[in-house]
């Protein structure tokens, strides 16, 4: 399965580029992570849970993170055991690019497989599962990044009437 797609954030690339290698940031971001741990060097570690189909599983695995290009490109490789449900591996080949003010374009290039009893499920439900789970990881880090998933206690502390949100990065390093 391949699939490509952009999304313009509003955040300048050098943001984006340090959200995208920051745990934390992507247990947030993975749907159905329970652990994501590592550093950009030496990989991560992650659980992931999610159900495909009739299938459920827990995948633990490696993401390593390579082709680092600072604030400007990096390729995100992935491959997860799920027991008996089998595996699945994947990367995607992420560009970040100044869009306008303050703001970035980010294109990703996502190609994944499956094995196992997953693969058992058909390329149509594999496929429609592998671009559900791309966009909503790359729609979680731009909802993070802009922070449109604000706490309440900080949703409160706003003035009146600015409308105005704290972004990763703001809420991260109180810098503006």
């Amino acid at each position: 399965m391949h699939m490509s797609d952009e999304r313009e954030i509003k955040a300048d690339p050098a943001t984006v580029y340090a959200a995208i290698l920051d745990p934390g940031m992507l247990k947030a971001c993975v749907p159905g992570a329970s652990e994501v741990e590592g550093n950009p060097q030496d990989g991560y570690t992650a659980t992931v849970t999610q159900k495909v189909g009739p299938v459920k599983a827990t995948f633990k695995g490696q993401v390593t993170m390579s082709d680092l290009v600072e604030n400007e490109k990096l390729t995100i490789a992935g491959e997860g055991k799920g027991g008996a449900a089998g595996f699945a591996k994947g990367g995607a080949t992420v560009t970040l690019a100044p869009a306008g003010e303050g703001a970035t374009l980010l294109s990703y290039e996502v190609e994944a497989k499956v094995g196992g009893k997953l693969a058992q499920l058909g390329s149509r439900l594999i496929d429609g599962f592998a671009k559900k789970m791309a966009d909503q990881f790359f729609r979680n880090l731009q909802s993070q990044i802009e922070g449109e998933d604000e706490d309440p206690e900080e949703e409160g502390s706003q003035e009146a009437g600015t409308g105005e949100k704290k972004g990763w990065f703001k809420r991260v390093t109180g810098r503006e």
